[in-house]
């Protein structure tokens, strides 16, 4: 046998490469070793109202209308979300709903919750 020899490899049908020195592998096995995991950057709040009104339309089906509280936490954003539920004639009888969602600091919403419906031409009665 000389000092390089090739032998196909049952299982994967890589060919292995022998030579004094060791065994090295070429074809298409991965190495055993993966990558560190790309960390993705903290959105902006801009996209974070974006992400935020996109995807609570998607799940709602219901327009938003604004976004009247926003806020960085310790695990991604947190904002209070108006959404127009039934829409009526004229406009300020139509009802609206608030909503808080939260987003991940990449964007995904993990959770909505309505915190209260109302007309839209009621003045608010919440206290802050």
């Amino acid at each position: 046998m000389t000092n390089s020899s090739q032998s196909a490899d049952a299982e994967s049908g890589t060919r292995k490469k022998t030579t004094g020195s060791g065994t090295r592998s070429s074809g298409s096995r991965k190495d055993t070793e993966s990558p560190a995991p790309r960390r993705r950057r903290r959105l902006r709040p801009a996209e974070a109202i974006r992400e935020a009104r996109d995807q609570l339309h998607e799940l709602t089906g219901k327009p938003v209308d604004a976004v009247s509280t926003f806020a960085a936490v310790d695990d991604g954003w947190r904002l209070e979300v108006e959404v127009l539920e039934l829409e009526r004639v004229p406009d300020t009888m139509s009802l609206l709903a608030s909503y808080e969602v939260t987003l991940d600091h990449e964007g995904m919403l993990t959770g909505y919750q309505r915190v209260r419906r109302y007309e839209r031409g009621r003045s608010d009665d919440r206290r802050s």
